[in-house]
This record gives C-alpha cells, sequence and structure tokens, in this order.
C-alpha cells in the first residue's frame, strides 16, 4: 500500500481533550513530508550473455543502471522505456514483455519510486547519437560482472530486477491498460 502524503504546517499542533482544549504536537509520524511515488521504467536488454547498461554521474559519484527514467506527461509507461533507453544508451529496442514492478523507499533521499521494468530487444545502435547529460557510457556487463559491481549499482532494483528477469518473469505488454 502507498503511503498518502501527510501536509507539514508551520504549527504541526493539533488541540485535544486530555490537554484542557490547548494544542499538542502532532506525533511525528504525521508531520513528516512523505513524497508520493515517482514513477519510473527501466529496460533490461539482452545480447548473448549481456546486459546493457549505463554508467551514471549521480550526487554519489559514478554509479551503474539499466536504462531508466522518467514517464513523461502523455506517454505511455512502454513508450517511456523506450525512449529513455534511446536517450541514455543510443539503442533502440522493443519491449517485449514486462519483468516487474518495483515499489523502493530511498530513504537518504527521502523520496520513493515505482519502477516499471521491461524485456526488450535491441533493434539498431545509434553510435553518432549523444548520450542524456549525466549518462558517461553505455555498456554491456555479464551477470558476474554486475553481481561484481552491485556496490556500484545506482539502487537495489537494478540487481533484483535483473535477477527477476533470468529468472524467467514475464508479464505481457497488455497487462499494462492504458485508458
Amino acid at each position: 500500500m502507498i503511503e498518502t502524503q501527510a501536509i507539514m504546517s508551520a504549527s504541526p499542533e493539533i488541540a485535544s481533550a486530555d490537554t484542557g482544549g490547548r494544542p499538542r504536537p502532532l506525533p511525528a509520524r504525521l508531520t513528516a513530508v512523505r513524497t508520493r511515488p515517482i514513477l519510473t521504467v527501466a529496460a533490461i536488454v539482452e545480447c548473448g550473455d549481456r546486459y546493457l547498461f549505463v554508467e551514471e554521474q549521480t550526487r554519489a559519484g559514478l554509479r551503474l543502471n539499466q536504462p531508466a527514467g522518467h514517464v513523461e506527461a502523455g506517454e505511455s509507461i512502454a513508450a517511456a522505456a523506450v525512449r529513455e533507453t534511446l536517450e541514455e544508451s543510443a539503442w533502440d529496442v522493443e519491449p517485449v514483455a514486462l519483468v516487474g514492478v518495483y515499489h523502493w523507499e530511498a530513504v537518504d533521499r527521502g523520496a520513493s519510486f515505482v519502477r516499471f521494468t521491461f524485456a526488450a530487444t535491441a533493434r539498431c545502435h545509434h553510435p553518432e547519437r549523444s548520450l542524456d547529460t549525466g549518462i558517461v557510457r553505455a555498456l554491456w556487463l555479464s551477470y558476474d560482472e554486475s553481481v561484481t559491481w552491485a556496490s556500484r549499482h545506482r539502487s537495489p532494483l537494478v540487481l533484483r530486477s535483473l535477477d527477476d528477469y533470468r529468472s524467467g518473469v514475464r508479464w505481457p505488454l497488455d497487462v499494462i491498460a492504458r485508458l
């Protein structure tokens, strides 16, 4: 269940009968500002025994991730994965299945993410294309290399979704209905 966002006021107090009608502070769980989950997408692209990753500059330094990003207004979730993969890796891909939907609380950042991860087939590479700002390079890693470098993953979603993919988890694309 996704928690609703609590509103923080300048004076987080409520009147209470047990304090004679005087205001008393709200419990901390009600005053903490919680953000709504951020909707993101990612693509797992396999070629032989290697998987497409991007190395990106983050606030925490260089990190590894699947091509991933945010869904734009008016864009389908699958189309966002195609666009983000092209922008971050210069690869055109075609989503073939949904691997999973993941919810992650990034406590250190005070953010919450819901990530749709797709299995995708590589169609065409555009080596002349510039990569998104912050993306250092696209690279193909074996599963073992990915595990070895797990401390450099952008989030725990990277390895979890790759493990689900490798174990055969696949959902049809039409499980996501766009109305």
